[in-house]
């Protein structure tokens, strides 16, 4: 238990401090210690005194440090309830005791302890125990020496004062509920945050009558008894008496106040619930607070201060708020008394504190209700809240007096600002006197205004909770408004408006008129808003028209007009006046205006139904602003610099006006809420605003003025806006306003023409497409009578709508008349067009004559139609109408007044051909047993769209019947495509490209859908004939070059628009139209092939293709040539990876290719090269996708095209390389398709025949070659490379293109190497190896061409190949691989030597050495040293060191390599040394660093094997030799050159190979090999010292070194001297061990 061992620590402190003075205490404390052991509770804590005893013993001696841990000890046994209540009045003795001690803590510690005893179980419940703490708290409260201490006890007391009348709510059994806190609510940022805010913490003020009611009783219990004397004790100290019960003679009266007004507002239960408290409330407190009201400056003698002032405001306002309903006599002598204040002459901030009072009544809803209930509705008592009202007002109209009236409105505007922005409002430190009295008249100015704001949201607020509760209707109801009002609640709002609307209308207005400030106007209009709508719900119409009367003055103000408005009566008449002006004059919108409005939008839409008469002064308001709106002199103002306002942007005055506008017309948008009678009214008034307009601008046609036309403009705007929001009641209102808009339609002026056809577009359009045409009454088949007597209705207003249109087109005598019918068709097509059903014949009838129209705006609108027929109208026109839609749409497409109306018809065609492809479903039902119509079958797995309906016909099975008795689908599909195929001779290029690709387009969007049937008639009679006339027309059109269109003129001649030069000729044009033509049969192809091959002579059409194709690929242009080869490509690639193409389409195709490269005598050009080339992209496109189906006859057919093709290039393109710098295309091509030609697993023999007839490209030296001896060698290779290949290549030797001669330049062959490489490491084992010899040896023949071009690419490239060739393949030369894969010994020795001669002769004869060179750069410089190190790294790292076979003789040929490479710096005169490039005396330590890697031995990083071993003993052995010369050779030049320095490489050399001995541990097998003694190798092989016996071997050559003059050698040397000794045993040895 944690407080036993806390208590346990504490007593060890305290028997440790009371060791030496207190003995006592420290045999009780070691005692207490023996009996905590022995408890395991709280409870066993308390019934042990033995434990207490010792802490109140510790307090007792008085001594700072025991008594802290004394009472430390206390606080947790007493929090933990571990000690009895008996022992309270002893710890209180103690705590007497304690609290008269001077020291700080001590006396803090005491508080503590108090509040603790109060917060537990030990609560005072006597009456001596309870003075007994009070009095401990109290006297420390005297002590005004420490503040600490004073404002510790102060708070402790006041806790001790808030647990004490907790235990008596408890007591008494009262109900707990605390009103917040003391203190006022926080106040947010607006009046209407305050109201809010006030309503949510209103709850216990609900409860207030039912408090009233409940009995009181005046029986306390004990605890309530001395809660009531203490209350009675602070109020008696508040007074200035003395506390008779706590036994003090006074308390500070602030402080004693503060407790009281903290017990009034938060334990209300208290004082309603029990009589003494009611009466020592209602007799001792208000009698307390009624004197401290005084008004005079002194009370008693003493200074009221201002906080005092501010405590006794606070109670009183406590007591209002709380109790009124109880304290009725003394609340009305509390608020006549703060009603006084304000008016009297007291100091200012006492009026301030009032006025916060007051406004706070106002803003709480309840509270004021309570006291108009109580006071102002009851006969015998003060009008209080009028009286309130009136004072808050009267401060209000105070501001006109001042002399300062303009500073403390702008101190005004700016707090309201302030508080909008959620900052509170302080005035500058260093403001003066002068400012000070203005800020604070200014506050006092703004409380009051939020006072009287309060009000207006509190009747505002009771008006919707009247509403809520049915006493009163809602405005916004669709029946006729009531002007009944019955209700409690409704009656007193009815009182307030009636007792307060005047004197809150005047104050309003004097601050709106004379304030700018954003802030404040905003919240005097939400007033507005508030107590207009409230005026509105109670139908109080005089207060209502008032108010909305002020508020239109606000709307719209004329700067030049001013002085005639302030002189006219503010009524109805007077405000039109005003406000109808000439457009002419200049409309300014200040901010204030514009939130004027917005307000009177708001009331508006709010009071819509109970406007009556008003709306004729809300419409010439708003029909100003409209005109306002679309006035080039009106603007927005910004708030004047002096005026605290929120920033406005320059682009603000477009957001007012945008905004602005939306409302307006939002607020016509709503008379869909209105009663009938009210929107009547409303278009009444519009009415009466365009017959006077128009009476006006009858007189003349053009002089109407805009004025005029803004008026009726605005009127038809909103009578539209009425009408499509009136949708669902149009009978009563559609004659009246569809006849006004036939009048405008009359009228001369043609701005009013076109309105009034707009007007009637809009009006047609909203009718038709209302609900009650959401129907289709004549597709439903179970039509009852009332559907049918509707569906006669809907025919009727159907058919005249229409035919309105149809008699305003062809009876019309303006143009613009006919163009706007058309336009109202668009749009109602657009809009209504799947609602119609009746007119259709009409519609197209209308449409077809439009088609053959000679103007171009008519023809344009007509066609328009036709698309949204189209695109929306198809589903609902009526099956016999689709061959007419179809006709017109043909006779759109081949008009010619516009070219692109014909394009966009033959597009409508593919949308028409989509609708008509849906009834092709049920056709392919019939033929579903053929098996033709699979994939039409499993469409409907894919598409959901195409199940649904697949799934509806299954279960209208006779609806579809009948439909296709009516409708041929096939029939009208092909009387598409007839209208296509003449389309497609069209003269006009464009239109019969687009009819080209609509029809494949078509045909491969629904060909799953066509029958078998249907697919023979559409190759047979449209697809082949096509082909065939695009063709035809390619062939024999002219070439002559066009002139285009004549633009104009210059200097007599005739100016042509230029033609692009690839369709400036008929005949290039039809190629277009024939590549078009070949790209949808490619198309066709890759979608349904496999169909189109099981028809009936499919194979004679697929013929007729390849003729086609041929004829193209020679005789046509490169675009025609290339569509040819892309048509037969797509065919066959599309389909072979699947597996289901006849293997003769394949070999169709290879011959079509083959052909083309036997012709390439006759068939050149640049046309023929872009040929071969796709030819070339195609054939490894064909193989990679097809693979499998590839036999031997086939392979080798490919690649003696590939053959071909490479020889034709060389033969074409000798100087093509040396002129542009790189590769030519055809050959670039072949080394793109070249790594995907590798033989598939079938064919796995062609690998050598790829690989040779490769490798027959490769540049070859004929001349002899030095081999590793320094002898020659004869190229015997060169030319039976592709022998294999020769008897299968095609036979093009009547062509006489197969070439005699190689490859010239090395491109090529730079870039076949890499692909040769990658080929051969996937090649299977077996082939590779016997490739292997072949590879290396050209691969040999181009790194030698380092001697005659060290410049150059191709040895760099053969080098990389050689060194990632052997690295990567390392395993497989390996033992272990070679028994699988059944190669012979002699392969694998030819194999290497042919690798050690490659490393020998370049190694040794090119690498490292200082070759003759044109100047190259740094970097390519690097790189090649790069490359050299990677080959060194490559044998010395990875060859030489893996398990490989190779035999013994070929092993110490490549370490002899090394060794000859490495032996270059040391060989040469020492006069040369310094001669040698930097890079050769590199190569040469690298190569003498791989010797030593090889001879090293690691037993910890080192996998050791056989071949490993033997290397290692060939390695040592020379790496010795090499080692034994160099350190000779260095004393030698050393000497020779006497005082001259050492070169730097060979001093380099001599110190890399020292350190590199120190360094160096070998393997005992290479130990074993070493020119040592036997003795001595038995004795270091039996010591195991061994691995570094090298070192004996070097002793006299590194004893003759001893002498060298360089230091650095000297120190190395002894170093490895020290090493030998240690080998040797002969470590130094002290004498005396």
């Amino acid at each position: 238990m944690a407080l036993v061992a806390a208590l346990e620590a504490d007593l060890r402190a305290l028997s440790a401090e009371a060791r030496r003075r207190y003995p006592a205490v420290k045999d009780g404390a070691e005692h207490a210690i023996l009996k905590l052991r022995s408890s395991s509770s709280a409870s066993d804590l308390s019934s042990n005194e033995d434990i207490l005893r010792i802490f109140l013993m510790a307090c007792g001696v008085r001594n700072t440090k025991l008594s802290v841990i004394g009472l430390s000890c206390l606080q947790k046994l007493i929090s933990h309830d571990a000690v009895e209540p008996s022992s309270l009045k002893e710890i209180l003795y103690t705590l007497k005791d304690h609290s008269e001690m001077a020291e700080e803590n001590i006396q803090l510690k005491t508080l503590q302890t108090i509040l603790i005893i109060f917060q537990s179980r030990l609560h005072p419940e006597t009456e001596d125990n309870m003075i007994l703490g009070l009095s401990i708290c109290l006297r420390l409260l005297d002590n005004n020496r420490s503040p600490s201490v004073y404002n510790t006890a102060a708070a402790t007391f006041r806790q001790a004062v808030a647990l004490i009348f907790d235990q008596v709510v408890s007591a008494e059994s009262l109900p707990i509920r605390k009103f917040g806190s003391s203190s006022q609510i926080a106040r947010t940022g607006s009046v209407t945050g305050d109201l809010s805010q006030n309503i949510n913490n209103s709850e216990p003020l609900e409860k207030d009558v039912i408090y009233g009611q409940l009995t009181m009783r005046d029986t306390l219990s004990e605890t309530g008894k001395l809660g009531l004397r203490l209350l009675e004790d602070l109020t008696a100290s508040a007074a200035g008496g003395s506390a008779a019960w706590l036994h003090v003679a006074s308390l500070p009266r602030t402080f004693s106040l503060e407790l009281i007004e903290f017990v009034l507002s938060n334990y209300i239960s208290v004082f309603k619930i029990l009589l003494p408290y009611e009466q020592v409330l209602r007799h001792q407190i208000c009698s307390l607070l009624m004197t401290s009201l005084r008004t005079s400056s002194e009370l008693e003698g003493e200074v009221v201060e201002p906080y005092f002032r501010r405590l006794v405001l606070r109670s009183v306002a406590h007591i209002i708020r709380l109790y009124s309903s109880s304290l009725i006599t003394e609340c009305e002598v509390f608020l006549s008394m703060l009603v006084k204040a304000t008016f009297l002459d007291l100091p200012l901030w006492h009026r301030i504190l009032v006025l916060e009072i007051l406004r706070g009544f106002c803003v709480e809803a309840r509270t004021l209700r309570i006291l108009f209930q109580n006071f102002d509705m009851h006969p015998k008592n003060t009008n209080v809240v009028e009286s309130m009202v009136k004072s808050l007002a009267r401060v209000v109209s105070s501001i006109q007096f001042q002399e300062t009236s303009e500073e403390s409105l702008a101190a005004v505007a700016g707090m309201f600002s302030s508080k909008a922005k959620g900052i509170e409002w302080i005035l500058d430190n260093d403001a003066s006197s002068a400012a000070v009295l203005v800020a604070s008249e200014a506050h006092a100015i703004t409380l009051a205004i939020e006072g009287l704001l309060g009000v207006v949201f509190t009747v505002a607020t009771l008006t919707d909770e009247a509403v809520d509760v049915g006493e009163l209707e809602s405005p916004r109801y669709e029946q006729h408004p009531s002007s009944d009002c019955t209700g409690k609640t409704s009656h007193l709002c009815i009182s307030l408006v009636d007792s307060l609307w005047l004197t809150i209308l005047d104050s309003f207005s004097l601050i709106l008129s004379r304030s700018h400030g954003e802030a404040i106007v905003l919240e005097i209009l939400k007033g507005y808003q508030a107590f207009t709508q409230a005026c509105g719900v109670l139908h109080a119409v005089e207060p209502l028209n008032s108010f909305l009367a002020s508020l239109c003055k606000f709307t719209i103000v004329l700067p030049n007009d001013a002085e005639r408005k302030s002189s006219l009566v503010q009524s109805p008449v007077s405000k039109r006046s005003e406000i109808l002006v000439d457009q002419k004059d200049v409309i300014v919108l200040t901010p204030k205006n514009v939130q004027a409005l917005r307000t009177l939008f708001n009331i508006a839409h709010r009071l819509h139904n109970v406007l009556g008469p008003s709306w004729v002064l809300v419409l010439e308001t708003l029909a100003a602003l409209d005109r306002a709106i679309h006035s080039p002199h009106a603007t927005t103002q910004e708030v004047a610099t002096a005026v605290p306002k929120l920033t406005r942007e320059p682009s603000r005055q477009y957001a007012d006006f945008s905004i602005l506008s939306s409302l307006n017309s939002q607020l016509f948008e709503s008379s869909a809420l209105m009663h009938v009678s009210a929107v009547k009214s409303l278009l009444s008034a519009l009415h009466m605003l365009v017959h006077q307009s128009m009476t006006e601008t009858s007189g003349s046609v053009s002089s109407a003025s805009s004025k005029q036309i803004g008026n009726i403009s605005f009127s038809v705007d909103r009578m539209i806006s009425i009408l499509v929001n009136n949708l669902h009641r149009v009978e009563p209102l559609w004659e009246q306003v569809v006849g006004h808009f036939l009048e405008l339609a009359e009228h001369s002026n043609q701005n009013l023409r076109n309105m009034a056809l707009e007007a009637l577009d809009q009006s047609i359009c909203a009718v038709l497409g209302s609900e009650q045409f959401g129907e289709d009454p004549p597709r439903s088949r179970d039509a009852t009578l009332d559907v049918e007597s509707k569906s006669t209705e809907l025919k009727s207003v159907e058919c005249a709508v229409l035919s309105s249109l149809r008699v305003l087109y062809f009876s019309a005598q303006k143009a613009d008349v006919r163009v706007g019918s058309l336009k109202i068709l668009l749009h109602v097509l657009e809009r209504c067009g799947e609602k119609l059903y009746y007119s259709w014949p009409s519609i197209l009838e209308m449409l077809r004559s439009v088609a053959d129209a000679s103007e171009k705006d008519v023809t344009t609108l007509g066609f328009q139609s036709l698309r949204v027929i189209m695109s929306d109208g198809l589903p609902t026109l009526p099956e016999e109408c689709l061959h007419v839609c179809i006709d017109v749409t043909g006779a759109y497409s081949a008009q010619k007044t516009d070219l692109n109306i014909s394009l966009t018809a033959i597009g409508l065609l593919w949308t028409l051909t989509d609708f008509i492809a849906k009834g092709l479903h049920h056709g392919s039902l019939v033929e579903k047993g053929s098996g033709f119509n699979t994939v039409d079958s499993t469409s409907h797995e894919t598409n959901g769209e195409d199940g649904d309906e697949h799934m509806a016909s299954i279960s209208n099975k006779t609806d579809l019947e009948a439909r296709i008795q009516v409708v041929n689908h096939e029939k009208l599909l092909f009387l598409v495509f007839s209208l296509i195929q003449k389309l497609v001779d069209d003269e006009r290029p464009e239109v019969r490209n687009s009819a080209v690709r609509t029809f494949f387009q078509i045909l491969g969007s629904h060909g799953n859908k066509l029958s078998k049937s249907m697919w023979e008639d559409c190759l047979w009679n449209y697809v082949f004939p096509m082909l065939d006339g695009a063709s035809h027309k390619a062939a024999t059109s002219s070439k002559d070059e066009w002139q285009g269109k004549e633009i104009g003129t210059r200097g007599g001649k005739a100016v042509h628009m230029l033609i692009h030069h690839s369709r400036n000729t008929a005949q290039k044009q039809w190629d277009e139209t024939f590549v078009l033509v070949l790209g949808g049969i490619a198309r066709l192809f890759r979608s349904y092939f496999p169909l189109l091959e099981s028809l009936p002579n499919f194979w004679s059409g697929w013929e007729s293709l390849l003729a086609f194709v041929k004829n193209s690929i020679f005789n046509g242009s490169k675009e025609v040539s290339l569509a040819a080869i892309n048509c037969l490509q797509t065919a066959v690639v599309s389909h072979c990876v699947k597996g289901n193409l006849q293997l003769r389409y394949l070999n169709s195709v290879l011959d079509v290719y083959e052909l083309v490269f036997q012709k390439s005598s006759s068939y050149t050009g640049d046309t023929a090269t872009k040929v071969k080339q796709e030819i070339l992209h195609g054939l490894g496109e064909l193989y990679v996708q097809s693979l499998k189906m590839f036999d031997d006859k086939m392979y080798m057919q490919l690649l003696g095209i590939v053959d071909l093709a490479i020889k034709q290039a060389i033969i074409n393109s000798q100087n093509f390389e040396t002129e542009y710098g790189h590769v030519p295309p055809v050959l670039r091509h072949v080394l793109e398709i070249l790594p995907s030609l590798g033989p598939p697993e079938h064919l796995s023999s062609m690998w050598l025949i790829l690989l040779r007839e490769f490798l027959h490209y490769l540049p070859r030296v004929d001349s002899v070659l030095p081999n590793e001896e320094g002898g020659i060698e004869q190229s015997t290779t060169g030319h039976h490379a592709s022998s294999e290949v020769s008897e299968h290549k095609p036979d093009a030797s009547s062509d006489g293109t197969t070439p005699t001669t190689r490859i010239t330049s090395n491109m090529f062959a730079e870039k076949l190497i890499p692909a040769l490489v990658e080929l051969l490491l996937q090649a299977p084992a077996v082939e590779k190896y016997i490739l292997f010899p072949e590879v290396i040896q050209n691969l040999r023949r181009c790194m030698m061409t380092r001697r005659d071009n060290p410049d150059g690419s191709l040895w760099k490239v053969a080098a990389e190949g050689f060194n990632r060739l052997l690295v990567e393949d390392v395993k497989i030369c390996s033992v272990g691989a070679d028994t699988d894969l059944k190669i012979s010994k002699t392969a694998r020795i030819r194999i290497w030597k042919e690798i050690g001669d490659v490393y020998e002769i370049f190694l040794v004869g090119y690498c490292g050495r200082a070759l003759s060179s044109s100047s190259l750069p740094a970097a390519a410089l690097r790189a090649n040293e790069t490359l050299e190190m990677a080959l060194l790294n490559g044998l010395g790292d990875i060859i030489l060191k893996s398990t490989v076979d190779a035999p013994r003789e070929v092993l110490e040929r490549l370490v002899s390599t090394l060794d000859r490479c490495a032996s270059r710096t040391c060989s040469l005169p020492v006069e040369t040394v310094e001669l040698m490039p930097a890079h050769c005396s590199r190569f040469s330590l690298t190569c003498l660093q791989k010797l030593f890697s090889l001879s090293s031995f690691s037993s910890e990083t080192e996998n050791w094997h056989s071949t490993r071993a033997e290397v290692s003993k060939i390695s040592i052995v020379t790496l010795m030799d090499r080692c034994e010369f160099i350190l000779s050779r260095f004393l030698i030049d050393e000497n020779n050159l006497g005082n001259r320095p050492i070169p730097t490489a060979r001093l380099e050399e001599i110190l890399f190979t020292l350190q590199e001995l120190d360094r160096l541990t070998i393997h005992p097998e290479a130990a074993s090999v070493l020119p040592l003694q036997p003795y001595l190798k038995t004795i270091l092989r039996e010591d195991n010292r061994d691995t570094r016996a090298h070192l004996l071997v070097l002793f006299p050559s590194l004893c003759e070194l001893v002498l060298s003059r360089e230091m650095r050698v000297r120190e190395l040397v002894q170093l490895l001297l020290r090493a030998i000794a240690t080998e040797l045993g002969l470590e130094k040895v002290s004498l005396s061990s």
